[in-house]
């Protein structure tokens, strides 16, 4: 494999807003080249402006990842236009806030369609160009709700538990080629426009649930998952230490969670019903940024106690663990 992402051929998928188009500009300033996917032509028309002053060639690809026959066509335009492909990332992603039993039935079923079986239909389409090639990256966003579950986002949790499982299957089918590499990468909150274009079905008004991180440390995380891949990479320390407390105390960390959600995720104000992007694009908010997170020193002192709440008791219960293993290894 190349050591460089340097003139690599990279495809995105969910590449007009959020991590996606982060990614899309960072790999562009690698001097790849950048097949740019998603629903909405006019917005990824954008981003392959951004790619193409960033240094790298973009190719806009008009796809509904829920429809494998679309995915399939775009790794053929990809193949067709730069004659192989390097790195493959399956990004695209919805949400849907709702008791389980609330949730209109469709609009389930479509975070479903869209971040599940999108992954699978973006491996399915280019593992086989892998194999061929004998090498390359697939990955994966999942999220840390692929670790533990949250209320009222079960559709994006199972979702995101059936990502990691992905991830996990084609590794053990792919063992037969060690050059190709299928990575899961699983960020905690991050400030994109996920919140926005969320379905809300709650009746109470949604936010990111702190600390929120930079969406293009994520970006970065993912270019640095195309140059030496790894099976799996948590991007958030708050969410590195929840997944450590969710492995001894998972008890007790669904109920904190929950308390979470609660208190940070759902807000006090009303909110209309609404499908969000389910079923149709939201062009209007395809930022890099949902504007969630704020550089300036008011918004750090209002984030902290949040941070806080919920460091300090994982951070004894991690401890706590840790202890009684020791003693039981005494």
């Amino acid at each position: 494999m190349q050591e460089k992402t340097s003139d690599r051929v990279v495809v995105i998928t969910g590449a007009s807003s959020g991590i996606g188009r982060a990614a899309a500009q960072l790999f562009a300033a690698t001097g790849a080249s950048v097949v740019l996917a998603a629903r909405g032509r006019e917005k990824l028309e954008e981003v392959a402006d951004e790619v193409r002053r960033a240094g790298g060639v973009p190719l806009v690809v008009p796809t509904d990842v829920r429809s494998e026959d679309e995915v399939k066509a775009l790794a053929r335009s990809a193949l067709k236009q730069f004659g192989r492909i390097d790195v493959w990332v399956n990004n695209a992603a919805v949400s849907l806030f709702a008791r389980t039993e609330d949730a209109p039935y469709e609009a389930y079923k479509q975070v479903i369609e869209t971040n599940l079986f999108g992954c699978i239909h973006g491996a399915r389409a280019v593992i086989p160009c892998f194999r061929g090639q004998g090498y390359g990256v697939l990955i994966n966003v999942g999220s840390v709700a692929g670790i533990y579950g949250q209320a009222y986002t079960s559709a994006y949790c199972v979702t995101k538990f059936g990502i990691r499982g992905l991830g996990e299957s084609l590794r053990q089918e792919l063992l037969d080629t060690p050059d190709i590499h299928v990575c899961t990468l699983m960020p905690a909150t991050i400030d994109t426009p996920i919140f926005q274009h969320a379905a809300n079905y709650t009746g109470r008004a949604v936010q990111p649930m702190p600390p929120v991180i930079d969406t293009y440390r994520v970006a970065h995380a993912m270019v640095s998952l195309a140059e030496r891949p790894r099976r799996e990479l948590i991007i958030g320390w708050a969410a590195k230490l929840l997944a450590v407390q969710h492995k001894f105390a998972p008890g007790m960390t669904e109920r904190q969670i929950a308390r979470m959600v609660e208190d940070k995720h759902l807000q006090e104000r009303p909110a209309p019903l609404s499908p969000g992007n389910l079923f149709q694009s939201m062009p209007e908010l395809s930022g890099v940024s949902g504007g969630w997170k704020h550089d300036g020193t008011q918004g750090r002192r209002k984030r902290l106690p949040a941070a806080m709440a919920v460091a300090v008791p994982t951070a004894a219960a991690v401890a706590a663990m840790a202890a009684v293993v020791l003693f039981l290894r005494r």
